[in-house]
């Protein structure tokens, strides 16, 4: 039986929380500008050529404890995170609403994808100019972006970082992203297995209420 603190973890992925950034040395102020254009640029051209995707995934809370899984990805707003058995959870997203099932107490919770950090994940269409800034890290092989609308701080922030790799969608592959909610609690999304588009059938992304037979989309 999974604990109130590992539902918190799930629960975080959903909440419009503050993302941490990642560590990073600083960078030369020279060619900065450039440079953020051009990264920003191919961030764009990922997420835009990155139809689907499925990778494994760990979700690791500041105290160290961990949850697993399998992310499935299809473009546009639509994900699932399928939780280890023991968790009894399901996060989906249909394309409108980010919705949390807890099969353990039959209890159903959603929310709007706009109101959710992982919203600059599922809408490609996403002016990253606007609202993302690249984020140093010292090291030439990984893009960091963190992403945020100023004029809706309470939406939060993500930070989502990736690994160059000539195979991967637009020249880069998602390895992950860390996150910071309000009560400083810090989860660490970590992706491995990467595979891009593939083919995913709408119904991945369909679920079973708890408190009524059926699927739901």
């Amino acid at each position: 039986m999974l604990n109130l603190p590992m539902k918190s973890l799930a629960a975080a992925l959903l909440a419009s929380a503050a993302f941490a950034v990642p560590a990073a040395l600083p960078s030369a102020a020279i060619g900065q500008a450039a440079t953020q254009g051009d990264e920003l640029a191919q961030v764009s051209r990922h997420l835009k050529a990155m139809q689907s995707m499925r990778a494994s995934f760990t979700q690791t809370d500041r105290s160290g404890q961990t949850l697993s899984g399998t992310l499935t990805l299809k473009q546009p707003g639509r994900i699932r995170f399928e939780y280890q058995k023991d968790a009894q959870l399901l996060i989906v997203s249909d394309g409108r609403a980010l919705t949390m099932i807890d099969y353990q107490v039959k209890q159903v919770q959603r929310w709007p994808i706009r109101n959710s950090p992982l919203g600059a994940l599922l809408d490609p269409s996403r002016d990253l100019t606007r609202y993302g800034k690249v984020v140093p890290t010292g090291d030439p092989n990984v893009v960091s972006v963190e992403v945020r609308d100023p004029k809706r701080p309470e939406y939060g922030v993500i930070t989502l970082i990736f690994t160059r790799s000539g195979s991967a969608p637009g020249g880069l592959s998602l390895v992950g992203w860390v996150a910071l909610d309000s009560q400083n609690k810090r989860t660490t999304i970590r992706l491995s297995g990467q595979q891009y588009n593939v083919a995913v059938a709408d119904t991945a992304f369909a679920w079973t209420d708890p408190r009524a037979k059926g699927p739901r989309r």
